[in-house]
Formats: structure tokens, sequence, C-alpha cells
């Protein structure tokens, strides 16, 4: 069996690439973390790891989010 890293994985944190995102549509994923309007707590993980990622590698994107993200000090990067 080859294994296809392109091929999406359950359970997997997306691969995020920051200038693929604009801004409303980083609105678009805080506003849903915040009225936690999902069918299932697989897609707010989904949306909850694209804003962690973005923040994590420095997308200004993030800033306004970041309190939907409870990052510590130490927090792995």
């Amino acid at each position: 069996m080859v294994n296809n890293p392109s091929k999406d994985v359950i359970g997997e944190a997306p691969e995020v690439d920051p200038s693929k995102f604009n801004a409303s549509e980083v609105a678009a994923i805080a506003d849903r973390l915040e009225r936690d309007d999902y069918t299932n707590a697989f897609e707010s993980l989904n949306d909850w790891h694209i804003l962690r990622s973005l923040a994590f590698k420095g997308s200004e994107l993030a800033e306004p989010y970041r309190h939907l993200l409870d990052l510590e000090a130490f927090d792995e990067c």
C-alpha cells in the first residue's frame, strides 16, 4: 500500500497556507467558532485547527480571533 500524503485523512489537522485565506474567510471561521455553529465536533475542530495554524504561522488575519484559541505562553509551535 502506497502512502498518499495529499489524501485527506480524518482526524488529521488540515494543512494551512495563509496565502490562500482572506480576511472575510477567516472572519467566517471565527464567527462559526464563536457561535459553535456545527453539526458535529469534527467540523469545529477543523476550523479551530485552521485558525490555530494561521496564528502559529504569523498570519495577521488570525490576530483579532486569538481569544478563540486559548493559547498559552509556552504552547507548542
